[in-house]
């Protein structure tokens, strides 16, 4: 896909630009030697299809357009991807640029070539709002394809190293934006994937683009740093060698120059200059097995001094994108810090190939199913993202969380290993478990002793996580959760959970207006056939999808019950029914009973669809009101509340009816403004007398101003009702040094 613009059109090909195209195509058939000549065959048909709807389209650089979809199909064939991989490589851009529909590739190529090639296609055909809105939904398509058939994401890596490569020739205002696209996304989902090789040429060549005068100057410092270090470099190589040889240990040793990327990164992160930059070079140990790897890496500590704390044992514990390898950092010749990696062959294909390894492996191998779980469990990770997750900007938002595999890695108490990104706390780690662990955790213990639930793992932690039936996810978790699965999983359930106990509102407020309009909820009962025309009425004139829906909207405060009731008892007048007079009498000049058998009463077990207004804190033995807020709800005051006696001059008809339950089910909070003569231990004095009124004290402001003589304590309690709040009260009046205690509500 032509990252940078669209073909430009050419009417007549040239000679020279045909040759160009059978030239490069030449070289791709050079590298399809592992294929049989069947599928060789298909990818000959593929080329010529591609040749002709590409025909007289050109790059930006002036080469057949055709040359671009090859040097894709040479990269993919370069991790022998096989024949459809490279088919769809081929036609990667035939649906987005020439006009060629998915079902014309189904016809000559078969469907699983083109559930490839519509996976690669950027969503230009609808309507966006914004560049943004259709990146992210382009997006969001393109990572499902790969999760389902990861060789999408292979072709799209391919796509987009050509490009980065032919950067040069796009217009230079393009430049910015498509190397900070490739250096927050492609250059990361190759490093999730371990395509450190591509990872490494991403980086390189966005940096290069984005910060061209950067990229010269190191380029040439770097040039000359290896002038200066070549001698030190090959006294190093000389001794290992030699040590290898005396310890009779066959092994290949290479050496390794940090990415120009990773070195601007690391003066820019860590404010070095070029010369602190002691990491520049290092060696790779290819060993022939693992038991080879370890007697390696005693080999190099008994030649050189290892330095603490950095070395790291990959092969043990492999990183979450399937990387294996010891690191070790030793202090070679003159001071230098030099970094080896070893390995086996093996492993050495994982580092650089990741999850193409599989098919490198079955092009040597066909019977070895190496490499098949590589960056499984991200890619199906995303399905469970999708699943939780409809808007295509949210669903984005949790997948960069995802994209930087830098990990911890922590224990269950069974000893079983896991991997979270470094900065995960207790709430990822259990929903990395599951889901229903996530929901339920109410507390946890790290090696044995309890901790809060946002506490950040350390590697070699050992979890334990502590749950209860009755708990469900917090939305405060949202505020320090780490991985995208975790967000996405508690986003969905309060979205759930909060429309849920809007509808329960919503059909308790519509009863509750029924019933003031004479009609008995047993008359209009869900599953009477009777009625059901009544309900497709009603819900074409409020335009909701289902009877849920209205009363969901209902209860959010998005549509008013009295009115919608008003509604069906005029579509049942034209069916004949009438209200029922004495129902109606007894609801509309009987408050007291309307609110006790429409069942409208609350009892602190509501959940996100009640809200208890902070302005007043209404608790039990308090008359209150409740007024449904548009969208928000159904918001409970007392009745005395200054905000309501506004609210009520501005939108009388959104109050209700509300009235407590006999046995509310928990504590509610309420203000306290305590005047003090100020004195030693005064603070602690009110505190006990609280408590010694079983009452919890979940907030204390004693101000910013120096004490005086006289000072003010401002606590949040929680309370049972009325009467435990005025025991609270007069235990703190007999507190010595207390001179006034009184319960605050909002100001008028």
């Amino acid at each position: 896909m032509n990252a940078m613009s669209p073909p430009v059109a050419s009417r007549i090909p040239t000679p020279a630009a045909a040759n160009a195209a059978a030239a490069s195509f030449a070289a791709l058939t050079a590298k399809l030697d592992y294929l049989n000549a069947a599928d060789i065959e298909n990818v000959r048909r593929a080329y010529r299809f591609a040749d002709q709807a590409h025909l007289g389209q050109l790059r930006n650089s002036g080469e057949p357009y055709i040359t671009h979809p090859i040097a894709v199909a040479q990269q993919c064939a370069e991790w022998k991807l096989d024949a459809q991989a490279l088919m769809a490589a081929l036609l990667h851009d035939a649906m987005e640029d020439c006009d060629v529909t998915k079902l014309d590739l189904i016809e000559r190529f078969g469907a699983p070539v083109a559930e490839l090639v519509d996976g690669l296609t950027k969503l230009e055909k609808l309507e966006f709002n914004t560049r943004e809105e259709n990146q992210a939904e382009s997006f969001r398509k393109m990572l499902l394809a790969m999760a389902r058939d990861v060789r999408v994401i292979l072709i799209k890596l391919a796509d987009r190293i050509h490009n980065m490569r032919t950067l040069g020739d796009a217009p230079r205002s393009k430049w910015q934006r498509i190397s900070n696209e490739t250096l927050e996304i492609y250059a990361p989902i190759a490093h999730r994937l371990g395509l450190n090789s591509t990872f490494r040429e991403l980086q390189d060549r966005a940096f290069q683009h984005l910060h061209p005068w950067r990229y010269t100057v190191l380029s040439k410092a770097l040039q000359r740093a290896r002038g200066r270090r070549r001698d030190v470099i090959k006294r190093v190589q000389s001794e290992v060698e030699a040590a290898f040889q005396s310890a009779q240990i066959s092994v290949r040793i290479y050496g390794r120059e940090k990415t120009l990327y990773s070195i601007y990164h690391k003066m820019d992160e860590k404010h070095l200059s070029f010369a602190q930059v002691t990491d520049l070079y290092g060696f790779r140990v290819i060993a022939q097995n693992l038991t080879s790897c370890y007697c390696s890496m005693g080999v190099l500590h008994q030649l050189y001094k290892p330095l603490p704390g950095k070395f790291k044992d990959y092969i043990a514990i492999p990183k979450v994108n399937g990387y294996q390898s010891l690191h070790t950092t030793l202090v070679g010749p003159f001071g230098t810090n030099i970094e080896f990696q070893l390995r086996t062959d093996a492993m050495h294909v994982v580092a650089e190939a990741g999850v193409a390894a599989h098919w490198l492996y079955k092009a040597s191998d066909p019977g070895s199913e190496a490499s098949e779980r590589l960056g499984t469990q991200w890619l199906q990770s995303l399905l469970d993202i999708q699943q939780e997750t409809r808007d295509a900007a949210e669903f984005w938002d949790h997948v960069k969380i995802d994209l930087f595999p830098e990990a911890v890695y922590v224990f269950t108490p069974k000893s079983q290993i896991m991997a979270m990104p470094r900065g995960a706390t207790i709430v990822d780690f259990a929903y990395a478990i599951h889901s229903d662990v996530g929901h339920h955790a109410v507390a946890a213990k790290v090696n044995g002793e309890q901790v809060p639930l946002r506490t950040e793992l350390h590697n070699g932690d050992v979890i334990e996580i502590i749950t209860a039936n009755v708990s469900s996810p917090n939305p405060a978790w949202l505020g320090f959760v780490r991985t995208g699965k975790a967000r996405s999983k508690i986003r969905h359930h309060l979205k759930t959970m909060a429309a849920t106990e809007s509808q329960d509102l919503g059909e308790k407020m519509l009863v509750q207006a029924l019933r003031a309009e004479g009609i008995d909820r047993q008359r209009l009962s869900e599953d009477d056939g009777k009625h059901h025309h009544l309900w497709e009425k009603i819900l074409r004139t409020t335009g909701n999808r289902s009877r849920a829906e209205l009363l969901a909207d209902i209860g959010m405060g998005k549509r008013i019950a009295s009115m919608v009731a008003k509604r069906m008892v005029a579509f049942l007048a034209e069916t004949g029914e009438k209200p029922n007079a004495l129902l109606m009498t007894r609801e509309r000049y009987m408050p007291h009973e309307s609110v006790a058998q429409s069942g409208l009463v609350v009892d602190g077990s509501e959940g996100t669809s009640i809200h208890f207004s902070r302005c007043c804190c209404p608790i039990p033995g308090d008359g209150i009101v409740g007024y449904l807020g548009r969208g928000e709800g159904l918001f409970v005051h007392t009745d005395d509340c200054a905000v309501v006696k506004r609210l009520q001059q501005r939108d009388s008809d959104r109050f209700i009816a509300v009235d407590w339950s006999e046995e509310p089910v928990r504590t509610f909070e309420v203000n306290l403004l305590v005047t003090v003569s100020n004195g030693k231990g005064v603070l602690a004095r009110v505190a006990a007398a609280l408590a010694g009124a079983e009452v919890d004290i979940t907030h204390v402001d004693m101000g910013h101003e120096p004490a005086n003589g006289v000072t003010d304590l401002r606590f949040s309690v929680a309370v049972r009702d009325r009467i435990h709040l005025a025991w609270a009260l007069r235990s703190v009046r007999r507190t010595p040094s207390v001179l006034k205690v009184q319960r605050v509500k909002a100001a008028a």
